[in-house]
């Protein structure tokens, strides 16, 4: 038999020439005309500072487009329940392969999400126990904390043919596994009633204690007072048991007070429909302050906060519930579905277990599959949402991450290089929007956009290696090797925050002095209980002004001059200037512009396609109608001052005839965090993670407090923003200010006047405080593991 020894010429195959993604053209936000070739099955690193245009080409652009394009080849009754997606402003996107985007956004808050519901690990495990678990109570909604038991039975109608109808019995039967005292949330709530009256005054004397409610003229107050269900010259505590009932729980009932007509409720339901129904993070200050106050939240005494029915709870495999599984450690619950061997689950078993396999994998095995998604850090949410992608068979595909190693203790940062590396050696494109040295020294590519931010920015400044990023002169590559050094001289303490048996979840008993009149740094590995101690423990008051990672909420109208409250006195000033009133100013009020009614764009649904918005042409975009653009203060109306750059308002604000301290004031605090070029009405919806993080902060520094806790106040920091950053806390401490930090970063650490360090590890194995000192003595006792890498980034 003849053997073949002719081999195919070498020549290229027309399917190889596409290993570049080619974006030309990209004007999406700030982006200007951007052109750029991605290489393929490569790891690029996208830099720049913060606001340079990094999440436009990448998110915006790219996986934008990728996306819409794999949404329509499905048909138009499909397309007509999905979002529609707009395409985005670019002439030519080609080489485009599936997108997978792992993003920064927080999971959602609702209490009834977990990390086991998160991912896939609750939907297997529930159904493990349906068919292992003794006794048997049923199929895998019977585990389920968000499934209701429901029975019903009746007579249904049934019609057969034209005439033919006749009533048949039936009957409807779910087994679910809610607590039904909780409802599957672990929690019970209770209205603290002294938050809300002194019970030894009667109504006419000021018994509420309710913000805004004013015995004299408040007519919700008057309501109660002249109800004729209680009287109102009795003190509470003395209300009969009848009166107290109608006080508190009342059914709506029509009164008339003063002549009018009004409703009439108990107290209690009028608080839950006048304050908890609606979002926190809306509400003024004080307001939300009453709120935390007068609502406790306890654990449910039913299920004991395991949110599943004693019928649940009774069902185990060997001597575990579904409830005991959930509350292990995922490391701990991986051994344990380890040890089980049963043939008739095997492939429910293996694809469990690399589920789990793949938490530890990430550094995440310090959770437990109980843990509500809402408290979830930015980075261990980002890394949750990799737990279905790494054991992915799926190869050619592009995924995109926006700053992986945020939230990461140094120590762990190189393990998610491996990952990324892992990902794309199996012939995945990857696409990552980073700002750490160690994980930019990685790429096989680098695009560095800048040169600056906003309006400054949008360009692209470098493509290349890492090593033509060092000796290129950009702000990245001019930035990419500084490293802060220790203070020579640290600030000593004005006293101590004591903090005595702190043990909320992994802290044990720990016993801790925060210093006060300096900065101190709160640091550790993921997990190791830094956030607990810190959130959980230092009392929160009137004096602590705390600014945590919870995303800032706002629409397309919201804007940087309408969430910092700047907007107000600017309105006033207007106001006062031209003798008419403020809400006149205001896009979303009396203001706005009738035609587009203060949007600035005309949208048009189109259905199951993209909708399109056009610019107002009666306003032309500028969202006021065209005779409060007649009014003007120190020669510019309402729509020029939205559109000036922070830097140039706080000039205009500052002198001359638009001087106005109350708006000069919030636009310094805005300069300060290094937002001076963004524009006061550029959209919410448009700025990126980092901005975000540092608009919050900015907020926060108006409030009148003397300790400030701030959670990785450098996330979405650029290595040139992150000295600005600790000039800034400088200038607070020097205020007299204390300042309590919970960070990974070197620079801030080695910037610090004190050190509290947790650990050893994350979970069960830390908890503890493994240092106490100033940086100096943390990197000359090289004992713990940010020691380590502290000494290692000071070259000590």
């Amino acid at each position: 038999m003849a053997t073949r020894t002719d081999r195919q010429s070498p020549t290229l195959h027309a399917s190889d020439s596409h290993d570049l993604i080619r974006v030309h053209g990209a004007r999406v936000n700030n982006l200007k005309d951007v052109s750029v070739e991605i290489p393929k099955r490569r790891l690029t690193v996208f830099t720049g500072v913060s606001g340079s245009g990094k999440s436009s080409l990448v998110f915006s652009t790219i996986a934008a487009e990728s996306q819409r394009m794999i949404n329509e080849t499905y048909s138009t009754f499909v397309q007509g329940f999905m979002p529609t997606l707009a395409r985005p402003e670019v002439d030519v996107l080609e080489g485009l392969t599936t997108a997978i985007t792992v993003d920064q956004q927080r999971m959602g808050a609702d209490p009834r999400s977990t990390v086991g519901t998160a991912t896939d690990a609750n939907a297997m495990l529930r159904i493990l126990f349906s068919r292992l678990g003794k006794p048997h109570i049923g199929p895998p909604s019977a585990y389920s904390f968000n499934t209701a038991s429901v029975r019903a039975s009746g007579g249904i109608t049934v019609e057969r043919g034209a005439a033919k109808t006749r009533t048949v019995k039936a009957t409807f039967n779910r087994t679910g596994g809610m607590c039904t005292r909780c409802e599957g949330r672990g929690s019970v709530s209770d209205i603290d009633l002294t938050q809300l009256y002194d019970d030894s005054k009667s109504l006419a004397e000021g018994a509420f204690t309710i913000p805004g409610w004013k015995s004299d003229s408040q007519w919700t107050v008057q309501v109660y007072a002249q109800s004729g269900f209680v009287d109102p010259d009795k003190p509470i505590r003395a209300y009969t048991k009848k009166e107290l009932q109608a006080f508190l729980y009342g059914e709506p009932v029509k009164v008339k007070v003063n002549g009018v007509n009004l409703t009439y409720e108990g107290l209690i339901p009028k608080i839950q429909k006048s304050f908890l129904s609606k979002d926190k993070e809306a509400m003024q200050p004080h307001i939300r302050a009453f709120v935390e106050r007068a609502v406790t939240f306890t654990t449910c005494p039913e299920c004991d906060g395991t949110r599943l029915s004693e019928g649940a709870r009774s069902s185990k495999i060997g001597r575990i519930s579904i409830a005991d599984a959930c509350a292990m450690e995922i490391r701990n619950l991986a051994e344990w579905v380890r040890g089980l061997d049963e043939p008739s689950v095997a492939p429910l078993l293996t694809a469990l277990q690399q589920t789990l396999d793949s938490f530890e994998e990430i550094g995440l095995g310090y959770l437990s599959l109980d843990r509500p998604a809402g408290t979830l850090s930015g980075g261990e949410a980002q890394r949750v949402k990799m737990v279905r992608h790494l054991g992915s068979s799926l190869t050619d595909i592009t995924y995109v991450f926006d700053e992986p190693t945020i939230g990461l203790h140094p120590h762990d940062i190189q393990r998610m290089n491996n990952l990324l590396l892992r990902l794309r050696d199996k012939g995945n494109t990857v696409l990552v929007v980073e700002h750490k040295p160690e994980t930019i020294a990685i790429a096989d590519h680098i695009v560095d956009l800048g040169p600056g931010a906003g309006s400054e920015g949008g360009t692209v400044c470098f493509e290349g290696t890492v090593e033509g990023l060092r000796a290129g002169d950009t702000v990245t590559g001019r930035h990419f090797d500084d490293r802060a050094t220790l203070k020579e001289s640290v600030r000593k303490p004005t006293g101590a925050l004591e903090i005595r048996g702190a043990s909320a979840h992994n802290l044990r008993d720990v016993d801790v002095d925060i210093p006060l009149g300096v900065l101190t740094v709160v640091t550790g590995v993921a997990g190791s209980g830094k956030s607990s101690l810190v959130h959980g423990s230092v009392p929160a008051g009137e004096n602590v002004v705390s600014v945590d990672q919870s995303p800032i909420k706002g629409s397309r109208r919201s804007n940087p001059a309408t969430y910092t409250g700047l907007l107000d006195p600017i309105r006033k000033a207007f106001a006062k200037a031209n003798g008419v009133k403020p809400a006149l100013f205001s896009a979303n009020s009396e203001g706005a512009c009738p035609t587009c009614n203060g949007a600035g764009v005309i949208f048009t649904d189109l259905g199951m396609m993209a909708g399109t918005s056009t610019t107002c042409e009666d306003c032309e975009g500028k969202r006021f109608d065209s005779s409060v653009l007649e009014y003007h203060l120190g020669g510019r109306d309402i729509s020029e001052v939205l559109a000036m750059s922070v830097a140039e308002a706080e000039e205009f604000f500052g002198a001359g005839e638009a001087r106005t301290p109350a708006a000069h004031r919030i636009l310094g605090h805005l300069a300060d965090v290094g937002l001076g070029y963004l524009r006061l009405g550029q959209p919410l919806t448009t700025l990126s993670g980092g901005e975000r993080q540092r608009l919050k902060l900015a907020t926060h520094m108006t409030e009148k407090g003397g300790v400030y806790v701030l959670d990785e106040p450098t996330a979405g920091l650029h290595l040139a923003d992150v000295r600005q950053l600790l000039g800034l806390l400088d200038r607070l401490v020097d205020s007299g200010k204390s300042v309590i930090v919970v960070e990974h970063h070197q620079a801030v650490m080695a910037h610090a006047d004190w050190i509290i360090d947790l650990g050893p590890g994350a979970g069960h194995d830390g908890g503890r405080i493994v240092f106490e000192g100033t940086p100096a003595d943390l990197v000359a006792d090289g004992s713990t593991l940010t020691g380590e890498h502290l000494a290692a980034y000071v070259g000590a």
